[in-house]
């Protein structure tokens, strides 16, 4: 039995095995080179499951189309309702009409519809054709050389050569560049939108090679991910463990640049690359508008159906008061014989239903969307919403929400971006020693002076190019001097020629350090040395200069390369030193260390509420005469190098495994970069590993937000001097902080060998991982950045864009809630917040920072404002309860907090209570906000609270906020377009927003609202006499007016006024909306369309349905005998009666119509809908003898009943009352100043 059991415990192993290889197999892609597969059969391909590179977006073939659309079409209820219709119209014994023509209204919508559809295919087609059979060079194995193939050919696995300017045909993993530093540079603004070049670097096993790649010699085996539509994420492996990263790959779509050749292997092809799965089309949204008519729309069908039971009732009892006598209108069985009450009933009841079809209005779709598309055609037109400096429009990416602009309730704002100008100046540092401070006072210019500011916050600066004077203030225990100084520098990728004058302290600093670390390296003396304080301003401009992933341009520009340094080089000469990598480095010694006898130098201004100066460099040109230009992937790395720049700390050149620095009196220095390790929104640092070319130690240098750097900094052991230090540091972040300027902290480490190594080892395995890679990454740069030692901060501003404060201010008026959710500090956020009128200073503000203990905290900050009252100011989880300050009554309250409350104000049981707090507060504002934890808020606000909310931003961290709200807007800005692209609406700066939906939105609002209702309005009139009718024909189904006549009233008499009025009419001009906000909270409560406003406007379909008919028939009953009355009613009364019906239908539209004067097209279109029908009824009675001795004497008898058509001018109407009120109001709240109107107003 032993060797049975081990037998089957070997088995078990084995199908474990495989189960575990099935699934990693599953998780999983083997990509192998076709080349070695050419003479191989088809089966034998490991490649042959992948997807091919044709792409295919149609949607339809000539076979599927009239099926597949027809489907499509029947998904929508109301043309299954009318099929359904016309379909019953085809059952002999209960068709109201001619089959053929009860289908006319029904395949004309799916018509044009389908037409339109297949014309939309059509292009995509058209699209796919000519993409499919663009040329690419594919590697041939038998010729040994490179052929032209079509796009469509390309396989996984196939070898494919791209050239400069040439559009990528697939993803490709990049094996080899011509580029002398294994580089290729690409455009991805087919992808993200961003114009700027991004850098892609070849697999690293293949960077050494000596001569040409050549795919015949290629016989290795790539293990990758699954295809995904993660555009910032590739992981897998190549031979032995080679990790591959997404700066291997080249994505499908985008386009090469610089680049002369660069040869991959296709990766992912077709259907399967990333800018395909990407490409999910534009997201279907449902108006609130939409959602409540179609209730209404239900409630149609109530009453239709209401309509015909009560027909079939009444036919019924008709009927049986006969009883074996049958009246002349009555319904027979197929055979021709008799048949019962009851049962005729039913077969009228269906009747009915096709006799009332109308009463569902099947053009109101059609016309909504015809609506929609020509308001945001005017909406893209107006002027005012285009920015000259940008050259940017407004972008409708949504058509069918536009009401929604007219109903929003809460605003959900990133800051940086969308506030600001993301524009980054780099205004203060600090460094080292308290003892020395710089301080900067810009002086204002006249137009400067006259911008209200709050807390320090800086004014804005004119255009980038105007020169300014300003005083720079050098404090020392001693002296004060002044120099003059141009205007600050801002981020941007722009070469900049201007001169500059820099502080002269600490600059002078920066060229003693660079001077004495020269001489101590040229001496080969120990690096201990040089002074500590030196040390640490060497370090910082070092760190903002290496730790970032800014790319010199120039070079890439001018075809031109930076040449690899020697580690250790000391020429201040402008010409590069070429060297084997593998020399000898030059000094072991540490060049700085956390030492007691460090120096603080300070950059700052003088109090809390004063500009300031920002940094300038001497641009000298590089060789070639082409001056530096630096790229960066956000403003704030920008501003950072060019601010080192201003102090000689140049960046030069960056290789993927090199940067390349110019610091002074040192010459250009290669520091080898063995490890970037990117910003995260959970981190919120970045961290560069490089070896450090005097020293040849492993430095590590971080910069990141304030609160993330200064906890990892290594606590000092002895002397109260270090201790000062940190407590200075952060003194001088909160008042960088309280100037409104954006704060970031530099730090550094060094390795021992062996720390590097033990790091190392497991940094290695989880870069060459594939499951679980991105957590295991997290956690070994955690590990890594531990026990920092402090260089400085950073202050950098970002000023408030032209008019913000204005509109935030006008939003308020309108009634609109806005909440601010900001990534940075809580001072930074604060100090914007108050100077963009977020806050107020009149405003009590709650202040929620919390470490733990957050549900106790929360009882005890509601239970004050549940009853009224409130502290002047809680700090959770500080000294500072609840109950520590007397409480009082407010009146406007602000809330603020930070991101770890945040973190637990959204659990499940604290949200409730946050929600009742947030609720309080006349704004607020989240700090530290992660993007998960803006799209949460939203989430967690548009569900509870049932509002409408719209979220607005600027970046990817964005996109996620953008796509939960019900109406999503993006700002084109300096960080791509990622949230353009995601977005319902797109501005090129956040002052447009208050037209936007204080202007465009209610006319909207107003006009679609009014068109609805207008639709349920006339079908209801027109069906209503139909209705009075069979109270005069037996309930027989039978109807007065022809059935021409009736089926296509909507499309031919009264289709086309109400489009007009749908897309012209202005119940309000755009100056009084933009001068009374009050305004927009018409569209904020449905003031437009309530549910009893559905009800009231049937009740008054169905009143002046009663007038049009009933006056006439008793004007005729008073001519002539009561019999004749009842035969001119069913003979001849039908024409009269409707043409009376359609003049009542107009003129309710004209009562209506709050601009009728300004529509030059308005009045024609009224006008020929009368002469269309007055011209068309005599000629259809000439044709279409029905009843011949019934139409002569209509058209013979015309002058006697033409008086009826003046009744509806007498006719009471009360829609009119209501246009008056609105008009006078209008007039009233024009009357009044913006000040004193009420939200009763």
């Amino acid at each position: 039995m032993a060797p049975e059991s081990e037998e089957a415990g070997m088995v078990k192993v084995k199908v474990k095995t495989q189960k575990k290889k099935k699934n990693k197999e599953n998780k999983t892609r083997i990509v192998h080179a076709n080349i070695l597969y050419d003479n191989a059969k088809g089966e034998e391909n490991p490649n042959r499951h992948f997807s091919d590179n044709k792409i295919k977006t149609t949607k339809y073939t000539l076979l599927s189309f009239l099926p597949k659309n027809l489907f499509e079409q029947f998904h929508r209820f109301a043309n299954v309702y009318f099929v359904f219709i016309a379909l019953l119209n085809f059952v002999p014994v209960v068709n109201a009409f001619q089959p053929e023509l009860a289908l006319a209204p029904v395949v004309f919508i799916l018509s044009v519809t389908a037409i339109k559809d297949l014309w939309e295919d059509y292009r995509r087609h058209r699209s796919d054709t000519e993409i499919n059979h663009m040329d690419c060079l594919v590697y041939s194995r038998p010729e040994k050389r490179y052929l032209e193939r079509f796009w469509k050919q390309i396989r996984v696995g196939d070898f494919i050569r791209l050239r400069c300017n040439e559009i990528l045909p697939a993803d490709v993993l990049l094996l080899s560049s011509s580029d002398p530093d294994r580089l290729c540079h690409i455009e991805t603004a087919t992808l993200d939108g961003e114009t700027n070049l991004k850098q892609r670097q070849v697999v690293r096993s293949f960077f050494h090679l000596d001569c040409e790649f050549d795919p015949s010699k290629y016989n290795g085996v790539i293990e990758c991910e699954k295809p995904n539509n993660d555009l910032n994420r590739f992981r897998g492996y190549i031979g032995r463990k080679c990790g591959l990263y997404k700066e291997n790959l080249l994505l499908r779509g985008c386009t090469i640049r610089n680049t002369e050749e660069a040869v991959g292997i296709v990766i992912y092809a077709g259907h399967e690359t990333k800018a395909m799965l990407n490409n999910n089309g534009p997201r279907y949204k449902r108006s609130k508008l939409e959602r409540q008519m179609n209730v209404d729309v239900f409630w149609c069908v109530i009453i239709l159906l209401v309509m015909c039971l009560f027909t079939a009732i009444g036919h019924g009892l008709w009927l049986f008061q006969y009883g074996d006598k049958r009246p002349v209108f009555d319904v027979l069985s197929p055979e021709g014989a008799n048949v019962s009450p009851g049962l005729s009933a039913v077969y009228l009841f269906l009747t009915m239903i096709i006799v009332f079809q109308v009463l569902i209005p099947i053009s109101l779709f059609v016309s909504i969307e015809i609506v929609k598309i020509c308001q945001v055609f005017f909406i893209h037109q107006d002027s005012e919403l285009y920015d000259e400096e940008t050259d940017t429009h407004l972008q409708c990416r949504a058509l069918n929400i536009t009401e929604d602009l007219g109903q929003m309730q809460y605003i959900f704002s990133d800051k940086t971006g969308t506030l600001t100008e993301n524009k980054m100046v780099f205004r203060r540092c600090t460094v080292a020693r308290p003892r020395r401070l710089a301080m900067y006072q810009e002086l204002e210019s006249e137009e400067e002076a006259e911008c209200p500011s709050r807390g320090g916050t800086l004014p804005r600066r004119d255009s980038v190019g105007k020169y300014e004077t300003i005083n720079m203030l050098a404090y020392c225990p001693d002296k004060h001097t002044s120099v003059p100084c141009l205007q600050p520098l801002s981020a941007s990728s722009a070469p900049r020629r201007r001169t500059s004058r820099r502080t002269p302290q600490l600059l002078d600093k920066v060229n003693e350090g660079g001077s004495q670390l020269n001489f101590i390296h040229f001496h080969r003396q120990p690096m201990s040395q040089l002074p500590s304080d030196l040390a640490d301003i060497i370090d910082f401009f070092v760190a903002l200069t290496v730790c970032n992933t800014v790319v010199d341009i120039t070079a890439s520009t001018c075809y031109h390369s930076c040449s690899r340094l020697t580690s250790g080089s000391n020429s201040s000469s402008t010409s590069s030193l070429v060297t084997n990598r593998s020399s000898t480095r030059g000094c072991s010694s540490a060049l700085s260390s956390p030492s007691a006898e460090s120096t603080l130098t300070k950059l700052d201004e003088e109090g809390s509420r004063l500009g300031g100066a920002g940094l300038l460099a001497d641009f000298s040109p590089v060789p070639g005469g082409a001056e530096l230009r630096y790229e960066a992937e956000s403003p704030d790395e920008a501003a950072l190098v060019y601010a080192a720049r201003a102090y000689k700390c140049s960046l030069v050149g960056r290789l993927p495994d090199q940067v390349t620095v110019e610091l002074p009196h040192l010459g250009k220095l290669g520091f080898e970069l063995l490890h970037t390790l990117g910003f995260d929104s959970t981190r919120k640092r970045m961290s560069v590993v490089v070896r450090h070319p005097l020293t040849d130690q492993i430095t590590v240098y971080t910069k990141g937000a304030d609160s993330a750097i200064m906890e990892l900094i290594k606590p000092p052991l002895t002397g109260k001097r270090q201790r000062k230090i940190l407590c200075k540091t952060q003194s001088y972040l909160n008042l960088y902080a309280a100037d409104g300027l954006r704060t970031l902290c530099i730090a550094k480490k060094t390795l021992s060998k062996e720390e590097y190594a033990c790091w190392l080892q497991g940094h290695l395995e989880a870069e060459t991982a594939i499951h679980g890679r991105e957590e295991r990454l997290f956690q070994s740069a955690l590990r890594l950045e531990t026990d920092l030692h402090l260089l400085g901060a950073t202050g950098i501003e970002d000023r408030l864009q032209d008019g913000v404060p204005e509109t935030i201010a006008s939003l308020r008026k309108a009634g609109l809630q806005i909440w601010v959710l900001t990534g940075d500090k809580q001072e930074t956020a604060v100090n914007i917040a108050y100077a963009c009128k977020l806050l107020d200073p009149e405003e009590e503000i709650l202040t929620l920072n919390a470490d733990s203990q957050v549900q106790s905290w929360y009882g005890a900050s509601t239970a004050p404002i549940g009853s009224g009252y409130i502290p002047g100011t809680v700090l959770v989880g500080s000294a500072h309860a609840a109950g520590a300050a007397t409480p009082f009554l407010v009146h406007r309250l602000g809330l603020v907090i930070d991101g770890r409350t945040l973190a637990y104000a959204l659990d499940k049981s604290l949200e409730d209570k946050f929600l009742e707090v947030a609720r309080s507060c006349r704004s607020v504002l989240c700090c530290r906000s992660t993007p998960l934890q803006k799209s949460t808020v939203v989430k967690l606000v548009r569900n509870k609270l049932k509002v409408m909310t719209l979220a607005i931003g600027d970046g990817a961290n964005d996109v996620s906020m953008i796509q939960v709200a019900d109406v999503g807007v993006g700002i084109s800005g300096q960080e791509g377009m990622q949230a353009v692209m995601a977005s319902d609406f797109a501005l090129p700066r956040f002052q447009y927003l208050q037209k936007l939906l204080l202007v465009h939105g209610h006319w909207c609002y107003s006009r679609l609202a009014n068109m609805i209702l207008y639709f349920f309005y006339k079908n209801a009139m027109f069906v209503a006499l139909i209705f009075w009718f069979q109270f005069y024909c037996g309930f027989s189904g039978s109807s007065m007016v022809d059935q021409w006549y009736l089926v296509f009233f909507n499309l031919m008499f009264s289709a086309f006024p109400q489009l007009v009025t749908g897309t012209l009419d202005k119940d309000v001009s755009a100056h009084t909306l933009q001068a009374l906000p009050q305004l927009y909270m018409n569209g904020q409560n449905s003031e437009e369309y309530k549910p009893y406003m559905f009800w009231m406007n049937m009740m008054d379909a169905f009143y002046q349905s009663l007038v049009c008919f009933f006056i006439p028939y008793f004007v005729s009953s008073l001519r002539a005998a009561p019999m004749l009355a009842l035969t001119w009613i069913c003979l001849r009364g039908g024409t009269p009666i409707t043409t009376l019906a359609l003049i009542t239908i107009l003129l309710h539209l004209g009562i209506e119509t709050k601009t009728w004067v300004r529509h030059r097209e308005q009045a024609p279109l009224t006008f020929n809908k009368l002469t269309t029908n007055v011209s068309i009824l005599p000629v259809f009675h000439a044709v279409q003898h029905i009843n011949p001795c019934a139409e002569d004497r209509k058209l013979s008898q015309q002058k006697r009943d033409f008086p009826l058509l003046l009744l509806p001018l007498p006719l009471p109407h009360p829609s009119e009352n209501e246009c008056g009120q609105t008009c006078w109001r209008v007039q009233a709240l024009g009357r009044m100043g913006p000040t004193t109107i009420s939200a009763a107003d």
